[in-house]
């Protein structure tokens, strides 16, 4: 009941505070028949634990999701530990054995996935490299029966007063295929696998183009208040229908 309430939550917030959260076609997520997941990302913004808490709902719903959060705002935000959350210190050597152990243990369940900023950092779209840390490499070793998934998170401002938020899965790799290559190397393919997912988002994102998107979330367009409001009076007195988007018919 509390996850459902905090997606609930969540979703509510999102669509008052953003214009859309739009999926490519492309870049529907490959989820696998059994075993557990790993979905690791770049990390753009503060908004991207909403988009992961949406994402899994929407796209995971047979998963219990987890994911790690700083363990200094998760001591602030208590409630995120209740659905899913977990604190760990990345910037010590104790924080990154915590992480690697709670990440084997979510990952013993079968249906289980656990979500991973990757970069550890918040970083602009356009980094390259994408400089992931290491954890994600070596968490492989953990769960050698994982499926991991590459997602490809971007922001931008099209239109309307609130942004976009833009998503694409890249393609599955088998933990197991991974294991093959040396972690050094297991690091560059999932770097590789995450710049092209990503590079691939940004081309459809600067096109500026909805028909290369899906609509997984849609906020409400229009400036809203007493301008809307009277926008909508104007269009009924003159029997015409309100369209309050900015590409909308004029009152």
């Amino acid at each position: 009941m509390l996850h459902r309430f905090m997606v609930s939550t969540f979703r509510r917030y999102f669509t008052r505070h953003m214009n859309a959260l739009r999926i490519a076609p492309w870049g529907m997520p490959n989820v696998p028949q059994q075993g557990p997941v790993i979905v690791y990302s770049n990390h753009p913004a503060w908004w991207d634990a909403a988009v992961y808490i949406l994402a899994a709902d929407r796209f995971f719903p047979a998963y219990e999701s987890y994911a790690p959060i700083d363990a200094a705002m998760l001591k602030q935000y208590g409630i995120f530990g209740r659905i899913g959350a977990f604190g760990v210190d990345l910037d010590s050597p104790r924080g990154a054995a915590d992480f690697l152990k709670a990440g084997a243990e979510i990952l013993s369940g079968a249906d289980r996935a656990l979500w991973i900023t990757a970069q550890g950092r918040f970083g602009d779209v356009r980094d390259r490299p994408l400089g992931l840390k290491p954890g994600v490499a070596h968490l492989v070793e953990r769960a050698p029966g994982c499926t991991v998934l590459p997602l490809a998170i971007e922001y931008s401002f099209w239109l309307e007063r609130g942004a976009e938020a833009f998503i694409a899965f890249g393609q599955p790799m088998r933990g197991q295929d991974l294991l093959n290559l040396t972690r050094p190397d297991r690091l560059k393919r999932l770097e590789s696998e995450l710049t092209t997912t990503l590079t691939h988002l940004s081309a459809d994102v600067q096109s500026r183009d909805p028909a290369r998107f899906r609509a997984v979330l849609e906020g409400r367009a229009g400036i809203g208040g007493l301008y809307d409001g009277w926008r909508r009076v104007v269009a009924a007195l003159r029997g015409r229908a309100f369209d309050p988007s900015h590409e909308g018919r004029p009152s």
